[in-house]
């Protein structure tokens, strides 16, 4: 049997008081299919992944198509989609490290806490045996089993963002989410955090990268969605869209685009 795509956005539109942030979108991606979703600020990038997530409802009127199907359905338990769509976003670093619980919660009960949705491991939380061996894999597929027993308040920024992903990879996701992964993170954490991403990719699990830095679509990723204003400009393959003027006039400036190593660089033409 063919699985389900991982998404389908049927006009999709969602609205923020009185504006549209997302004005009938309409694509679907496919479980297995890598994917960039590229914008300036303001482009509707995570408002676009707020109903992938769940954490907004988009407009819907009785007896027409549903606006989002994920995996196939449109009626999800939360708890019951986030085991199988890990995510990674700056909410939810902020919230891991810099909320109530950031002083007493290790790396390892972090990503422990992925099994129940929360932002620690709580006396009610029952942690087998199975669930502590499984946070321990996430955490070496990652590189980061020297941080298990670190705090979250000690960490460094690319060092709780590796966790993050880890603890998004404990319950073996179908697909990864993430949003502007590599926001505040030096040169090196963010390339170390990036080679992750390959290698979870070639692994198996489906990407969805959401970011407005060309320079992080990884070269697994094959396809590219450009946002404009809450609309979708562009949708193809990425030779075809991270280029020409369609590319400049989202970004609003002239642009030189350069591919090397399988990845695109673009920079603003000198005048």
């Amino acid at each position: 049997m063919t699985a389900p795509p991982l998404l389908q956005f049927s006009n999709a539109t969602l609205m923020r008081g009185e504006a549209r942030v997302l004005d009938g979108i309409t694509l679907t991606v496919q479980q297995g299919e890598h994917v960039a979703i590229v914008g300036p600020n303001g482009a509707g990038k995570s408002s676009l992944i707020r109903l992938l997530t769940v954490d907004s409802y988009p407009l819907a009127a009785e007896g027409e198509t549903p606006p989002v199907r994920i995996f196939g359905r449109d009626r999800w338990d939360v708890t019951e989609l986030r085991a199988r769509l890990g995510i990674v976003s700056p909410d939810l670093h902020t919230r891991f490290t810099g909320g109530t619980w950031s002083w007493r919660v290790t790396g390892r009960e972090a990503v422990l806490s992925g099994f129940f949705g929360s932002q620690a491991v709580f006396d009610h939380h029952q942690a087998t045996v199975e669930m502590d061996g499984l946070a321990a894999a996430a955490l070496a597929r990652v590189g980061a089993t020297h941080l298990a027993g670190k705090r979250l308040d000690q960490m460094s920024t690319g060092e709780a963002r590796r966790v993050l992903i880890a603890r998004a990879l404990v319950t073996t996701p179908a697909a990864l989410v993430l949003d502007e992964p590599t926001m505040g993170l030096d040169v090196v954490a963010r390339h170390r955090v990036m080679e992750q991403v390959r290698g979870i990719a070639r692994a198996g699990t489906t990407i969805v990268l959401v970011t407005q830095h060309i320079d992080e679509i990884v070269p697994e990723i094959g396809r590219v969605i450009l946002l404009q204003n809450g609309r979708v400009a562009e949708d193809g393959p990425k030779e075809a869209v991270l280029r020409g003027a369609r590319l400049e006039d989202v970004f609003g400036a002239p642009l030189i685009v350069e591919e090397a190593g399988g990845y695109f660089h673009v920079r603003p033409r000198t005048l």
